[in-house]
This record gives C-alpha cells, sequence and structure tokens, in this order.
C-alpha cells in the first residue's frame, strides 16, 4: 500500500482543526479551503479508517469514540512535525555555509573569521574549501569567495581584493645564488609550478620574453598556500600574493625580491544568488568582510553588482 494511503497527510491535518476547532467552517476559514473540501477530506480520512469520526447534527459536530481516540494523537504528530520543522529552520537561519578557494581560506579568513563571530554570536560558521566552482543550485552554501572577473550569471557579487602576484623565495635560496638582482636570475632556482600562467606574464612584464619554461618540471600543489609554504622551505621560487604574505615577509621567511606586481584581471569576489541578497546571515557577513577588506559598505563598493 502507498505511504499516502496509509497516511493521508492532508486529511489528517483537516480532521485536526475540525476536532480542535469544533466546526467544519472555521476549520475551512484556518486552512482557506471551503466547507466543501474540508467535508470531503474528512469523508475520505473515514473511508480509509472504515469507521466515521463525527457524529453530524444540525448546526453542531462531535467526536465519536473512534474520532475521540485519534484526535489527541493526530495533534501531538502535527506538533512534533512542526517543532521539527522550526528546529530545522532555526538550524539552518544561524548557521551560515562559507564556500572559499583554499588561499583565501587559509590567509584571510581563517585569520579574520573571530571578529565576525563576536560581532554576530548566534551565526554559526562553516567554513568548506574548493577550486572548483560551486553551483549554488546543487551544493549547500550561502556564500562563496572565488576568484574571477565577477560576471557569473544569477550571482550578486562584490569585489573583495585584486588578486596581484610577484615571485617570492626564501632569503637562504636567494643567497645560494648569490642573490637575485635580475628577473633572470631567478630562472637559476627551482620554479614552483612552472605551467602556472603567471609566470609568463611577470617574466613578460620583468623584461624576458622567453624564460622557457614549457622545459621545466611541473608540479602542481593545488593552492597557493602550498606553494607559499614550499618557498619558505627553500624548495624554490613561487610566485605568489603579496597581500597575503606579508607577515611571512616581514619576519624574514619570504623574500620578494621585485617591486614589480602584475595583475591579470582575475580578483576575489564575495558572490551569492541575487534572491537571498537580504537574508540576514547572509547581509550581516557580506557587511562585515567588505568593512574589513576595503572599508566599504554594499551600497559604497564598486564593482558588478556590488
Amino acid at each position: 500500500m502507498k505511504l499516502s494511503k496509509q497516511f493521508p497527510l492532508n486529511a489528517l491535518r483537516v480532521f485536526e482543526a475540525v476536532a480542535r476547532l469544533g466546526s467544519f467552517t472555521r476549520a475551512g476559514e484556518e486552512l482557506g479551503m471551503t466547507q466543501t473540501a474540508v467535508s470531503y477530506q474528512v469523508k475520505l480520512l473515514e473511508e480509509n479508517i472504515g469507521e466515521p469520526l463525527f457524529l453530524r447534527r444540525p448546526r453542531q459536530i462531535s467526536l465519536t469514540d473512534a474520532g475521540t481516540r485519534l484526535a489527541p494523537k493526530v495533534t501531538e504528530a502535527f506538533a512534533m512535525l512542526s517543532d521539527a520543522m522550526a528546529s530545522v529552520r532555526e538550524a539552518v537561519e544561524e548557521t551560515l555555509i562559507i564556500h572559499s578557494t583554499p588561499t583565501f581560506a587559509s590567509q584571510w579568513l581563517a585569520r579574520n573569521l573571530g571578529s565576525f563571530q563576536l560581532r554576530h554570536p548566534n551565526i554559526a560558521v562553516r567554513l568548506m574549501t574548493s577550486d572548483t566552482l560551486i553551483d549554488f543550485t546543487r551544493e549547500p552554501a550561502d556564500v562563496a569567495i572565488r576568484s574571477g572577473k565577477g560576471d557569473w550569471l544569477g550571482l550578486a557579487a562584490h569585489r573583495l581584493m585584486k588578486v596581484d602576484f610577484t615571485p617570492m623565495l626564501s632569503p637562504g635560496l636567494a643567497e645560494s645564488i648569490g642573490g637575485v638582482k635580475d628577473p633572470s636570475d631567478l630562472l637559476k632556482l627551482r620554479i614552483i609550478d612552472a605551467g602556472d600562467p603567471w609566470w609568463v606574464v611577470w617574466f613578460e612584464a620583468a623584461g624576458v620574453p622567453d624564460p622557457d619554461l614549457a622545459g621545466r618540471p611541473r608540479s602542481r600543489l593545488g593552492a597557493q598556500s602550498f606553494e607559499a609554504s614550499a618557498a619558505i622551505a627553500g624548495q624554490g621560487a613561487a610566485i605568489l600574493t603579496p597581500e597575503f604574505y606579508r607577515d611571512d615577509l616581514a619576519a624574514g621567511r619570504l623574500l620578494q625580491p621585485f617591486p614589480l606586481v602584475c595583475n591579470d584581471g582575475v580578483d576575489y569576489w564575495l558572490a551569492y544568488p541575487e534572491g537571498r541578497r537580504n537574508v540576514p546571515k547572509i547581509k550581516a557577513f557580506r557587511n562585515w568582510i567588505l568593512e574589513n577588506m576595503n572599508g566599504t559598505t554594499p551600497d559604497q563598493a564598486s564593482g558588478p553588482s556590488a
């Protein structure tokens, strides 16, 4: 037997209202149904059970013995369902799911999310990381930190920071070849992820148009933060975003040998479905991150959909 036949939920919902209110008419008003529709649903339930649930008298109805046994259990069951739905809605409302690139998550979010949670103690944060662009219609996420140009269909996007890049390496590695005084000196060292297109852009801007990177060993570590760790360990020169490694530069763990930084038009953006712009937890996070990243509010921010 189909579950809908065993548990005719719509008919039970109508029965509960009629039993509680003692009236087909008032039950219809509460449920937004006609009295005829209410009577029909009650009749369906009675046929399903095989017994009448109400004694029908002129201008008055009362529960039969079967109805009296059924009514409190149905009321309790719907109360339990209501509580379950409320608890799920509350959990969804109070948990902000952030999807981020691994580098932005480790180099900025992890270091600053504490201040968001201090400001909004009732919002729990769940952070997920991946280099792939998520589909908001298929994956659980409220907001995403993406690298790109901010032109995603159906999404509101706010620019967070320009993704500049320049070579960095450990001071010890630089000293091992007598210092890095010219951009071509970097080619004397192992290039971490020689297949990264940032290297070609930077070398060309630095006056080294043919660095012959294609013949070098390829190593894909999967995230800029991993490449930075390899560079700090002296395993080669990495091309990194200076904004993320100020502490390492200040502490001497990394060296930026040249002031030249480049940008290929790809920046970091906060993105979320346009239709969820005014969801309180999304609005709270949007205001917080824009204030902390560039000192603006959504009304002041520049860029597509900002």
